[in-house]
């Protein structure tokens, strides 16, 4: 807790003071009427007839349908597309700095790791699916690799915390974000914006909506990235982190009749950014007898404690070449005036190529080459209505999700297996290859009694998940497909066993029982019953208490691994996650105050997690598995303030503190594989708190322009990268500052914006890890800094 004061003071002056430069006037005047502070609600959305919006109304469609923020009996983090624009947020990874309790890890192989509330779901592979899910207008985006760039062009986001299943497309034990993309509207409008920054940061966007015939409307929106590297070699005049994205959206809205409406959506991107290459903090050798066989990885120098500072493979091209599409379909019928049918088709595709350096130096050490592919076919159809005080959603679900990927690593120059394995000269290592194949059916209900200011909701879902592997470690080249089929034999000579044919480049050595090579397949079955149950009370109108009790389940999943045993990929089997939440959400002060606070215990059974194992006959220490965590619990509490005091000023402050745990005996190994029982650890990658805040104030500079200045300050505890307390796991705490200040017109039509992100340059870092003989660590990005230009046609 000092660190964290210290670090609010000392990040938070300058915020504090600029900000009551600007607001200082504006205390004087008298609070005559406002625009609130609203993202827009859905497509058929509906305000309640008389209602007015208060200061600050989110309509937010988190129990898939329309109402306002305060009434839903949920923790809910929401963020208008404006909102999202004012602070810089573009990617998944940003709304960790705009939500407390949400956390965002680069996985070191560019798959992003997201968790809420300590649920999260560490895993390198491409067919990573992820304990919190991420849907674009309810469509979901199946496998973490997917979610780059989601943040564009939207109406607004919404983060839902705590186990889902009830409602949304799929279960999740940690959480589920909501992006709604902008939507076509009946008159013509377009926008084009452009922004320039540290490091050649260009970035253009645009959209143009309007209506291409009767009753069918149109929205084009397109973005494009480029920059230089922001990565800079320690040990010769280099650079890495190039950006090159771009992605497109192109929606229709279509309303053949007052009582059908249809909606569709293509969106993709291409990427052709540079990986992240790692900093070097120790070299660890799993044989440290043998490091003086290659003095040069025994003396490399040590990262320096920079943001920008790393070292990669010189003269190797590290860009990524990964396409994405998704080609989505709603259609609604209201079958009465108080029943909808709604069907949701949606067809995602995904293909990856991307060179990742793993060590953090610049020896040809560790490299892995993905090359794979995606894709989830998803159909939903749902019926929702109301009768008397209930309303009520009953539906089915179907989704097929399939992934695949070939991983060709290189290990060349590593103690880890010298003087085990009879390899010629420095040792080779394998390629990983997996596919999994996902049959997923569900049928779920969801219920709404009201009983005078008391509601009752109660929601079950039954699904079924078949899961379909094949996975295995394949021979890297001749020499080393010839110098394990020497090893094996030798393995297979002491334990009495007959010799094996020759190995060929590139079949599978992955060794079962009888320590016969091959691949490992087979099939995993599971069924769960995720359900829901709460009470909520509105003592007044702007006053809500709600208590839920719910169960959220996650599938099993099949890593794709280097190993020499079978044992290693073998999939874990589905976590589950018994959640308990009491809160509260009211507004004071005329609406000026929205307060909201929530306490939660979980029951976490089955946690999956990459662990470690031994398996013979690895030669290799312990190695990467995925492995599940019997029981553990986490408990917290977290609040919400908006503060509206006066005209044009609004402040946000969130915290969230979390407090985890193993429960019982959890054998595995450490990062530097040291055999340990890790009961009564906390999570990794867990904070125990986490705060953000936000500052906006607008004034009038005349009778067409306005002047804006806003600021943005969020802070993680300190937390580990894996289970144990050797001091290389150790994510320091961190504070990051972003600042913002301009003009635009009155109408809202022009728009100049100067904009700093982590303006102190506070160095941080979000993960560690450990590849053979060196461990490594990924640092965030350093001061930026830049200007906006926007403007919008009517």
């Amino acid at each position: 807790m000092n660190g964290f004061r210290l670090s609010m003071v000392r990040h938070g002056t300058a915020l504090i003071a600029i900000t009551a430069s600007w607001a200082a006037p504006a205390f004087a005047e008298t609070p005559a009427a406002r625009e609130p502070a609203v993202a827009g609600p859905q497509v058929g959305a509906e305000q309640d007839a008389g209602e007015t919006q208060g200061y600050g109304d989110i309509i937010v469609t988190a129990q898939k349908r329309s109402e306002s923020l305060r009434d839903v009996p949920m923790t809910i983090t929401a963020l208008s597309g404006d909102q999202l624009q004012a602070r810089g947020i573009s990617d998944a990874a940003d709304l960790a700095k705009a939500t407390p309790g949400f956390s965002y890890v680069e996985s070191g192989q560019s798959v992003p790791v997201y968790s809420l509330r300590g649920v999260g779901f560490f895993d390198t592979s491409i067919g990573a699916r992820p304990t919190v899910s991420v849907y674009l207008d309810q469509m979901p985006l199946t496998f973490s690799i997917m979610t780059a760039g989601s943040a564009f062009d939207l109406e607004r986001v919404e983060i839902l915390k705590g186990p889902q299943g009830t409602l949304f497309g799929s279960n999740a034990t940690g959480g589920a974000i909501n992006y709604i993309a902008a939507k076509p509207k009946p008159s013509f409008e377009a926008g084009i914006a452009g922004s320039y920054g540290r490091f050649n940061t260009a970035e253009l966007s645009g959209y143009v909506t309007g209506p291409l015939a009767p009753n069918l409307n149109a929205r084009i929106a397109v973005r494009g990235v480029r920059s230089d590297g922001w990565q800079r070699s320690y040990t010769r005049d280099d650079s890495l982190g190039e950006q090159r994205f771009i992605q497109g959206r192109l929606l229709l809205d279509w309303s053949p009749s007052d009582t059908v409406r249809f909606n569709f959506n293509a969106n993709g991107f291409i990427d052709k950014s540079d990986t992240q290459a790692g900093q070097l903090i120790a070299v660890a050798a799993n044989r440290p007898q043998n490091l003086n066989l290659y003095p040069l990885l025994g003396s490399y120098p040590l990262s320096p404690r920079d943001n920008r500072a790393a070292d990669w493979d010189p003269n190797t091209d590290f860009s990524r070449d990964n396409r994405f599409y998704q080609l989505s379909l709603r259609g609604e019928i209201d079958l009465s005036d108080s029943v909808t049918l709604t069907s949701l088709t949606s067809y995602a595709d995904m293909a990856v190529r991307q060179l990742v350096d793993i060590d953090g130096i610049s020896l040809n050490n560790g490299k892995i080459l993905t090359i794979g592919d995606a894709s989830s076919f998803t159909q939903e159809l749902r019926l929702s209505g109301s009768l008397g005080a209930a309303r009520w959603i009953v539906g089915g679900n179907y989704s097929k999700d399939k992934s695949f990927e070939d991983g060709h690593s290189d290990f060349l120059y590593t103690t880890a297996a010298a003087g085990f394995l009879p390899f010629p000269g420095r040792f080779q290592a394998n390629n990983a290859t997996g596919s999994q194949d996902f049959d997923t059916y569900a049928v779920f209900g969801n219920v709404d009694y009201e009983i005078g200011d008391f509601v009752l909701h109660g929601g079950a879902r039954y699904s079924k998940a078949d899961l379909t592997y094949a996975t295995c470690s394949r021979t890297g080249d001749a020499a080393s497909a010839a110098a394990l089929t020497g090893f094996f034999n030798l393995l297979r000579g002491l334990s009495g066993r007959p010799a094996i044919a020759a190995l060929g480049v590139g079949q599978c050595l992955s060794l079962d029982g009888n320590l016969m090579p091959g691949l490992l397949a087979g099939e995993l079955s599971e069924d769960n019953v995720s359900w829901r149950a709460g009470l909520d009370w509105k003592p007044a109108r702007d006053t809500l208490l709600y208590v839920s009790v719910s169960q959220g389940y996650k599938s099993g999943n099949s890593p794709v691994l280097n190993a020499f045993a079978q044992a290693a990929l073998r999939p874990v089997t589905q976590e589950s996650v018994l959640a308990y939440e009491a809160g509260l959400k009211v507004a004071l002060a005329d609406r000026k105050v929205d307060l909201s606070a929530a306490a939660f215990y979980y029951d976490y059974r089955n946690k999956q997690m990459k662990g470690r194992s031994f398996q013979p006959p690895s030669v290799l220490g312990a190695i990467e598995s995925l492995v599940n965590v019997p029981k553990s619990r986490i408990y917290g509490f977290e609040g919400q303030a908006n503060l509206y005091p006066v005209e044009g000023l609004t402040v946000s402050v969130g915290a969230t503190y979390l407090d985890s745990k193993v429960l019982g005996s959890f054998p595995n190994f450490s990062l530097l594989g040291a055999a340990t029982d890790f009961g009564g650890d906390a999570f990794p990658y867990t904070p125990q708190w986490q705060v953000s805040s936000d500052v906006a104030y607008e004034h009038p500079l005349g009778e067409d322009m306005k002047g804006f200045v806003g600021g943005s300050l969020s802070y993680r505890s300190a937390t580990t990268a894996g289970f144990g307390t050797e001091a290389v796991l150790r994510i320091d705490d961190y504070a990051l500052l972003d600042l913002r200040a301009g003009i635009k017109s009155q109408d809202g039509r022009w728009r100049v914006e100067l904009f700093g992100r982590n303006v102190t340059n506070s160095y941080y870092w979000t993960n560690v890890a450990r590849a053979f003989d060196v461990v490594r660590r990924l640092a965030g990005k350093p001061a930026t800094y830049g200007i906006t230009v926007g403007y919008k046609f009517r």
